[in-house]
């Protein structure tokens, strides 16, 4: 079935189900003509709440411009909208909620395909979560990156930037009086931070996946280009409604996958990309190892120029040639046959991409950023089941290190000792922040970036090796391990560590491991598993996530959702 006799309402009369939905269809004003026609469904995340999304009523108009140029009809339909600085306890925890909320309006309501308009941290990832369990014709149109700001002379982007200048408030070097001067020119238009942050980085791996048309990935929010990209979205979903493929499963097939994963270690993107690309992966009934993340990291240097690894913004990725350049640079590294919703192969795709002369924003592989990538997997007595570092955007000289604990059992913990000048703390130290995984915050917070303790700020320290079940933004910076699995309110072992203990961070070796004998650690395990454990919330959503969430291994999603169901 197509058009409006796809997924008719059960009143046990299929003939009454399709009359009464083109009555009342029609009541809107459209005509037989209209409705015969193939339909596209388009989503509406727009929200006050969200200016990640304030380009969205434009980007939606252009869509069903070109929707009707190509003879379809474009249907609106809204769904939830996360902004990550708007989304109590952290966006994270509504991730799921929107995959499902955008799988199930697919599901319920007539569309031959879809195009979803997405942009902030968690939104695309959720997105096409749930357009992989329903497997419905789907082109992704981000909403794209905002311009740069400038302050005294000096570009800025949000929100790498907004952490060094908030780092310089705490510190003392920067007044209230500038700091909030610097609130209103950090993010000077609507659209996603312009630094290689999670959202970035999604639109990045998500091109690469071949679910949006070239360049779409970074295209600034305001500009023209990327209405008129939105535009052709609309032209070509048409031909994929028409054809019925490729499908969401037709493109996320494991070499597509390890493309995807390649171009996430080249970009220097954000940690956060390796949980969603697994959750994504689950929905197709398939799994991102660990071991491929870090094998690819092994041989795939990081080639992109951008905060927070390196010194320039999105914007520049873009006019250097963006995704499609990249591709080229990277050609020996990927497989050159998977295919995209343009119709045309990775391979095609990096051969026809525009060389821009004297660009230094896309290196060669002969000149690198860094010479392995962005993102490497630890394993060890404190992480068996691992943990993420991103290692471009980390401090050389800590790559190495060995240090005693300092433990906050959970973020208020943290927030209330942080900046005591009776802290007990030194460059050495290890930040220990447990409690903070899918199930201890609950959500997995972006609380992964612990702030440098205040009277160490003051005395210049820039950063300090930290760990955590947490996440952290992919704008951050610093020698900073997340994701530990098993998290600590799971059982894992970060519940073990007492402040003092010796840890050992060995980046090189893959390791990250608590320094104490046997003996006391199998005392403290026991220990630790008799202590009762809070219940799960009474009700609610609160209570669905906590009680069916996965690992950060496993992709966060919930359990029942992994391979979900078809169309």
């Amino acid at each position: 079935m197509s058009g409006l006799r796809k997924g008719l309402t059960s009143y046990g009369d299929a003939g009454f189900s399709l009359f009464l939905r083109k009555a009342f269809i029609k009541a809107m004003g459209y005509s037989d003509d209209a409705l015969d026609r193939p339909i596209i469904g388009i989503t509406n995340t727009g929200s006050d709440y969200n200016p990640c999304h304030g380009n969205s009523p434009d980007l939606i108009e252009a869509a069903k411009r070109g929707v009707m140029l190509a003879g379809g009809l474009p249907m609106v339909f809204p769904t939830i909208s996360i902004g990550e600085s708007f989304a109590h306890p952290t966006s994270m925890f509504l991730r799921n909620l929107m995959a499902m909320d955008t799988e199930e309006m697919i599901r319920a309501q007539p569309m031959d395909a879809v195009i979803v308009i997405g942009g902030c941290d968690k939104t695309l990832p959720a997105q096409l979560m749930g357009a992989i369990s329903t497997n419905l014709p789907t082109i992704v149109v981000p909403t794209g990156p905002m311009v740069v700001g400038h302050h005294k002379g000096e570009v800025l982007g949000a929100c790498t930037d907004c952490r060094r200048l908030w780092g310089m408030h705490r510190a003392g070097q920067i007044d209230a009086a500038e700091i909030e001067t610097i609130s209103g020119r950090l993010a000077p238009s609507v659209g996603t931070c312009m630094v290689m942050g999670t959202a970035s980085t999604m639109a990045c791996v998500i091109e690469a996946l071949g679910f949006s048309l070239p360049m779409s990935a970074t295209i600034p929010a305001v500009h023209a280009e990327r209405r008129r990209i939105a535009e052709a979205s609309g032209k070509r979903i048409v031909d994929l409604a028409k054809a019925g493929a490729p499908r969401p499963r037709d493109l996320i097939t494991p070499a597509a996958l390890r493309n995807a994963l390649t171009v996430l270690q080249a970009i220097g993107g954000s940690t956060n990309g390796i949980i969603h690309l697994t959750a994504m992966a689950g929905r197709a009934g398939t799994r991102i190892e660990l071991e491929t993340v870090d094998e690819i990291g092994r041989n795939v240097p990081v080639l992109v120029d951008l905060k927070p690894s390196g010194d320039h913004y999105m914007e520049h990725f873009h006019h250097a040639g963006g995704v499609p350049r990249l591709l080229r640079e990277l050609s020996r590294h990927l497989d050159p046959a998977s295919p995209t919703v343009s119709g045309r192969t990775i391979g095609e795709i990096a051969e026809a991409a525009e060389i821009v002369p004297g660009q230094t924003v896309i290196r060669g592989a002969d000149k690198p950023l860094k010479s392995t990538g962005a993102l490497a997997v630890l394993r060890g007595n404190l992480c068996p089941r691992g943990a993420v570092i991103k290692q471009s955007a980390a401090s050389p000289h800590l790559l190495s290190h060995t240090g005693p604990a300092l433990v906050f059992e959970n973020v208020e913990d943290m927030a209330a000792r942080i900046d005591s000048d009776e802290l007990d703390v030194t460059p050495e130290t290890v930040l220990v922040l447990r409690n903070t995984g899918p199930i201890g915050a609950p959500g997995m917070p972006e609380a992964g970036y612990l702030p440098i303790p205040r009277k160490l700020a003051r005395a210049g320290v820039k950063d300090m090796v930290r760990i955590s079940d947490a996440r952290m933004s992919g704008t951050a910076f610093g020698t900073i391990v997340l994701h530990i699995a098993p998290e600590s309110a799971a059982g894992g072992p970060l519940a073990l560590v007492r402040t003092g203990d010796p840890i050992r961070l060995d980046v090189a070796a893959r390791t990250l491991d608590l320094l104490i004998d046997d003996a006391e650690w199998q005392r403290r395990a026991a220990e630790h598993a008799a202590t009762p454990r809070r219940p799960p919330p009474a009700r609610g959503y609160a209570r669905l996530f906590e009680t069916t969430v996965l690992q950060a291994d496993e992709g966060c999603d919930f359990d029942f959702l992994q391979g979900g169901p078809q169309e």
